[in-house]
């Protein structure tokens, strides 16, 4: 029981935790029975989402009170620290009428990073999807992670125009 990893027991919503239920024919065995959704909007379900064993409620694709509806933003991952939470720092260009110029600015953004996602490291792009309040932060939820790219230094180094 690897997911079981907090001290409430951790079960998805609809899925019968009955045994006997589960295996219709005696002495076969059957895969654990797993509930998932693809959230739309072209974002297709990882794999691990579908054939994994953990439990998270605020998972877009494997928790049922959770909908992407809303903004979606990318940004990249400046803190991972967190458990299943990630900082997401955004860069923008803020235009400047009277000097006819613009300046470089930055949000940073809480978003909720479900078990799928295995092995996301600083540096990272993530593309975020809004949801309802998950906590007094965090409003979205990681929809597609794309590896870093290797291309010069600096962790806040301002990379996107």
């Amino acid at each position: 029981m690897a997911e079981q990893t907090e001290r409430a027991y951790q079960f998805q919503v609809g899925i019968s935790q009955n045994s006997k239920l589960s295996s219709k024919k005696k002495g076969t065995k059957t895969a654990t029975r797993r509930w998932y959704c693809d959230v739309g909007l072209g974002f297709k379900t990882p794999k691990e989402a579908i054939e994994g064993t953990y439990i998270d409620k605020k998972c877009p694709f494997t928790g049922s009170t959770i909908s992407i509806r809303g903004r979606i933003l990318s940004g990249i991952v400046v803190s991972n620290k967190m458990k299943r939470t990630i900082i997401i720092r955004r860069e923008y260009l803020h235009y400047i009428p009277k000097y006819n110029r613009y300046e470089k600015r930055h949000k940073n953004l809480a978003a909720h990073l479900s078990p799928c996602f295995i092995g996301v490291e600083l540096g990272d792009q993530v593309t975020v999807g809004q949801c309802r309040p998950i906590s007094k932060t965090v409003r979205f939820n990681v929809l597609k992670v794309q590896k870093k790219i290797v291309k010069g230094s600096g962790a806040k180094q301002f990379t996107k125009f």
